[in-house]
């Protein structure tokens, strides 16, 4: 028996436990993509896109700050109302729109839109996504 440590069943199954992950994860070639713009700069992309909007979480404050009362106590009161009756919801939505503000500022992007894939290759200026993408294969497939 030239590897008696490949017939041991608890390699066995850690060898089909991989296999399965590395199943059900998929292709590792599948490009990471994320659009960065604003309500200014729409775009086209597929559903299974990222899109960051940069401007989403100053929309979401600007509606819980309309119509406030001039006194800042009942301003204040108003909008701990509002916040409470939009719930985890609306807290979830805040803090994602923030996430996606420093997620673009991480990833140095300098124009809207901007197209992002793999965190390392960018076009920008271009709304469709797929042209982009296409522009960036077509970029990758010159490099060694």
């Amino acid at each position: 028996m030239p590897f008696p440590v490949l017939t041991s069943p608890a390699l066995r199954r850690c060898w089909l436990a991989l296999a399965v992950v590395a199943a059900l994860i998929g292709p590792a070639s599948a490009n990471d993509i994320i659009v960065v713009t604003d309500s200014g700069h729409p775009v086209r992309a597929p559903a299974n896109v990222r899109v960051i909007e940069l401007d989403r979480a100053a929309r979401l404050e600007a509606e819980l700050a309309a119509d406030l009362p001039a006194n800042p106590a009942e301003a204040a009161t108003l909008v701990q109302q509002r916040l409470r009756d939009g719930g985890l919801p609306l807290q979830r939505r805040l803090a994602d729109a923030w996430q996606d503000v420093a997620d673009a500022w991480s990833l140095g992007v300098a124009k809207l839109p901007a197209v992002v894939v793999d965190r390392r290759y960018v076009v920008y200026g271009e709304p469709d996504t797929a042209r982009a993408v296409a522009r960036i294969e077509a970029f990758r497939s010159t490099q060694p």
